[in-house]
């Protein structure tokens, strides 16, 4: 990983803090509780949408670019705002959202591994970074959904 530039990795690594913040409020059960599920749901829903225009960012650059590319890469926002459908039409939430949201945060870089020809370095990184960010998100919708 030592070819990826050192901004790359500490600003990624970086955006982890916010929702390790979430988790900590969300943990204590205090009266941010669900101000901090709220914002956990939001973060972890536009990095996932960030994801896809990475996605499609590589198909617009790469002639080798698989066809799918482009199908999978307007898939995360899709399904972020199919996870925030249960908040606007008052079914249960943030919980299973916030779940949904960050198993497909830790899933994520499958996608990476079949588009092909992606720097070891970025898919380490990436893998690092998902499943982070991922799980402090499914660990929230647990709290959550405990509750």
């Amino acid at each position: 990983m030592n070819a990826m530039p050192r901004a790359a990795r500490q600003l990624g690594y970086a955006g982890i803090l916010p929702q390790a913040l979430c988790a900590i409020y969300a943990f204590d059960g205090g009266k941010w509780q669900w101000t901090a599920q709220a914002i956990a749901f939001g973060y972890a829903a536009l990095i996932f949408s960030f994801l896809g225009g990475v996605w499609w960012g590589i198909g617009i650059s790469r002639q080798d670019a698989p066809r799918w590319i482009f199908g999978c890469a307007v898939m995360p926002s899709l399904l972020a705002l199919a996870a925030y459908a249960p908040w606007i039409l008052g079914w249960e939430w943030p919980g299973p959202s916030l779940v949904a949201v960050g198993v497909l945060l830790m899933v994520s870089p499958l996608v990476d591994s079949l588009i092909g020809g992606i720097d070891a370095g970025w898919l380490a990184l990436r893998l690092q970074l998902s499943l982070g960010l991922g799980g402090l998100t499914t660990f929230i919708g647990y709290l959550a959904l405990l509750g």
